[in-house]
């Protein structure tokens, strides 16, 4: 891209508003070192990759480069054998500790995020780095004590020292011997050696070395020589501290050292995200939308697509700039805008510049989405006056310089934009220039963008093939620019309008009328009449536009309410899941306690009370989970033994051939049937069941077992009503598996097509030991993490074999 170029359409500005919005150096390195591509498929990567940025943020608004910092220098110093500082290790951790959470977020989400987590394959988990930098180093970036054994040791030996120094100081200062040479009775340091302040009078009435002296000269700072061998036992004692906190130092660079290829990468790869978020978060700000990017297009037959809808230039003021509609529409390669100065024609080729650049650069654009571009290998222009004394260059010759030097590089597939083409010089000439650069640049393929008050320029554009006109609006009544860009009409000159209103003799005018061709002054008054439709158009698209945005809002709000409702009735059913597991905790409790009481009941009379209770509590266990009972309405009526069919009703007496055992039927549905057995409740498929003789003609009592071999089948439990999940948080590996098998057993029975099981994150070893249970379970067909919504990986949902 031409580099003069890209400083006159401003892109540096943008780039350095949208460093703001980078986390950390790296990042904001990578943002201010953006360029343009010129590859439609690195385009798009870079487009879709800020969608997904934007996408996930808005989800996912705690995901965050927070800690990281650019330490490939440090890096690369360990790899030349350089020690680190503590500061700077500390740094390092924080850095693969950001890394590893956001490779780690975005590796649950690759299927949603496949362009940012491919960025995040390149982020390095170095094993036992980052523990051993804690093991080492304090979140001050203080040295621990447990860094080694030694250097525990020395610090030990330090304290002693120190505090054995300073009692022999305190006992000093405090001696009335000697307070009447001391200037204060206190303690300080001078070139890291305990001293007293001693009187300048009194110096040599305590012996000792002099360290320093007061600016005044009042006071001399000595080591009283009674404490000379104690500081220096501590001095060397800190200098041995220092030389092993060298050694540790040294020894964990080299580690780095080691990894410092995967560290450099893992920045980059960290830098890259931060671009990506800084991209996604400037396009927020801007009101921003991705724009539909199409492949460069070669030969003099293929046209450039240039669609901008609702466009704004994002260095102006959101409050006051002026939306523009620009759309070459087809088999068009240039535009020439007309209009009156200050009219908006200048903003209007900087926008399209710049909107082009920003897309290229992966931006998302501030425009209405829809916006559609070309990718252009190269964008010129030549825009404002760069006349130079210095260089003697007037205003047309500065033009003509810079407009050879663009010539030299155009080609079918660049952009080029003109500001004022062939001004500064003789208006006819001028003129002529204008439309032979114009016609050049159209020879070769290229597309332009073209400001002029040429008159002549309108007409080449309305004669010529793959040209449009447009215009900048004026308002004749205030007298102001709206800044509106108009396609397809060329500007007007409003210049009798002007003068009128500011009070030019009519006289004067009406003269001046005369003087202008007839036909002219007929084109005039049908421009006036197409603008005066154009703006009733316009007006209507406007009002339907906000019908569309109040439907819009109107909807989102709607979905806001929607998924406030979703979250009140998760929220009532996991009361309601939580109050029955407290009631059914209470009910077992009770039981256990009466279990007890049986156990320890001394006659018959009070065994048969305990036992009364306990069968007192299991039914009403049973009424709270009872399920509603259905008409009976067999398909295939169970056959008697005597071979006798007849439909089974309530109360019968039956044989469940899968347990081998005896109950009587509690409650009927189609093609079920709950058997009570004992105190527990079964449900069986109607084929299963075996109708019995009545008990007094001497079939088995309810509850016994026939003498043949019990089934090796599954055993089925009571399950009226089972859950579809369970939650064992909280509870070890060794409490939690029978749980959760006696639940997989009753979930089967119970003929759930699924079933979550809530065991949390955590260490994750109660999460693998349930996994490993699971996969050794006939039951199970399948099982898989959680969704994000359920859990992740703190919930596992299973799917039965049958």
């Amino acid at each position: 891209m031409d580099t003069k170029s890209l400083a006159l359409l401003e892109l540096p500005k943008v780039l350095e508003r949208l460093s703001v919005f980078a986390s950390f150096s790296a990042g904001i390195d990578l943002c201010r070192a953006l360029r343009p591509t010129d590859d439609v498929e690195t385009a798009r990567l870079w487009q879709e990759t800020t969608t997904e940025a934007r996408k996930l943020l808005n989800v996912k608004t705690d995901v965050t480069l927070g800690g990281s910092r650019d330490v490939r220098a440090a890096a690369g110093l360990a790899a030349r054998r350089g020690t680190l500082d503590p500061t700077t290790l500390l740094d390092l951790k924080n850095t693969l500790i950001a890394a590893r959470t956001l490779k780690r977020n975005l590796a649950r989400q690759e299927t949603v995020f496949p362009r940012l987590t491919a960025i995040s394959l390149r982020l390095f988990e170095i094993p036992g780095l980052i523990e051993q930098i804690s093991r080492t180093i304090d979140e001050r970036g203080e040295v621990l004590d447990s860094a080694s054994p030694k250097l525990g040791d020395l610090r030990r030996q330090i304290k002693v020292a120190h505090d054995r120094l300073l009692s022999r100081l305190d006992r000093l200062v405090n001696d009335p011997r000697l307070s009447t040479y001391l200037q204060e009775a206190i303690i300080t340091q001078r070139d890291g050696r305990y001293v007293v302040p001693v009187k300048a009078d009194f110096k040599g009435r305590l012996r000792g070395v002099v360290h320093d002296q007061s600016a005044s000269g009042a006071t001399y700072f000595v080591e009283p020589l009674a404490t000379v061998e104690l500081n220096n036992e501590l001095r060397e004692l800190r200098l041995s501290e220092a030389e092993e906190i060298r050694r540790i130092l040294a020894e964990l660079s080299a580690i780095v050292g080691e990894q410092s290829d995967a560290i450099i990468a893992t920045v980059d790869a960290l830098a890259e995200l931060d671009l990506a978020f800084a991209r996604a978060k400037y396009a927020d700000a801007t009101r921003a939308h991705a724009p539909i990017l199409h492949a460069p297009r070669s030969g003099l037959d293929a046209y450039p697509t240039l669609r901008l809808l609702r466009a704004r230039h994002p260095l102006l003021d959101p409050a006051t700039v002026v939306a523009i509609d620009v759309d070459f529409g087809e088999q068009t390669r240039a535009l020439v805008i007309t209009g009156p100065n200050t009219g908006g024609k200048t903003v209007s080729l900087k926008t399209v510049g710049l909107l082009v650049l920003m897309a290229q650069c992966g931006l998302h654009l501030p425009a209405a989405s829809g916006s559609e571009l070309t990718i252009f290998r190269n964008v010129f222009a030549d825009i404002g006056d760069e006349q130079s004394i210095e260089q003697s260059l007037s205003t047309f010759s500065a033009h003509i310089t810079n407009i050879t030097r663009i010539l030299q590089g155009v080609d079918e597939s660049a952009l080029v934009i003109f500001d004022e083409l062939g001004s500064g010089t003789d208006p006819g000439e001028g003129s002529a220039l204008a439309r032979a650069i114009l016609s050049y640049l159209l020879d070769l393929g290229a597309a332009a963008m073209i400001a002029t008050h040429y008159p002549e320029l309108k007409g080449y554009a309305n004669s010529r093939p793959g040209v449009k006109n447009a215009s900048v609006e004026f308002d004749p009544q205030t007298l102001a620019p709206t800044y509106h860009l108009t396609i397809g009409l060329p500007g007007r000159s409003n210049a009798f309008a002007i003068a009128g209103r500011l009070g030019l003799n009519p006289t004067i005018i009406a003269d001046a009328r005369t003087m202008v061709g007839q036909a002219d002054l007929h084109a005039e008054a049908l421009l006036e009449e197409l603008f005066q439709q154009r703006e009733v158009v316009a007006r209507e698209r406007e009002r339907l536009e906000g019908l569309r945005e109040a439907a819009e809002e109107r909807e989102a709000a709607l979905e806001k309410r929607l998924e406030k409702i979703e979250v009140e009735r998760r929220k009532i059913l996991d009361q309601a899941r939580a109050d029955a597991r407290r009631e059914l905790a209470e009910i077992r409790e009770e039981a256990e306690r009466l279990r007890r009481r049986l156990e320890k009941a001394e006659s018959a009379s009070a065994a048969e009370q305990a036992t009364r209770e306990v069968e007192h509590v299991i039914d009403a266990a049973e009424r709270a989970a009872e399920p509603v009972s259905v008409p009976p309405a067999p398909l295939a009526p169970p056959r008697t033994p005597s071979g006798k069919t007849r439909a089974v009703k309530l109360g019968d007496t039956v044989k469940l051939r899968s347990l081998n055992t005896i109950g009587t039927v509690t409650a009927l549905s189609a093609s079920e049937a709950e058997v009570k057995v004992g105190r527990l409740r079964v449900r069986a498929k109607l084929e299963e069941i075996e109708l019995r003789a009545e008990t007094a003609e001497g079939g088995a009592q309810a509850g016994e077992v026939e003498p043949e071999p019990r089934s090796s089948g599954r055993s089925q439990r009571a399950a009226p009503v089972v859950s579809m999940e369970i939650d064992i948080r909280g509870k070890t590996v060794e409490e939690a598996l029978p749980e959760l098998e006696a639940y997989i057993d009753e979930a089967y029975l119970a003929e759930l097509p699924f079933a979550r099981i809530i065991h949390g994150k955590g260490t994750g070893k109660l999460r693998q030991a349930v996994r490993e249970m699971l996969r050794s379970n006939p039951q199970i067909r399948s099982q898989a993490s959680g969704t994000e919504e359920e859990g992740g990986d703190g919930v596992t949902v299973v799917r039965f074999t049958h």
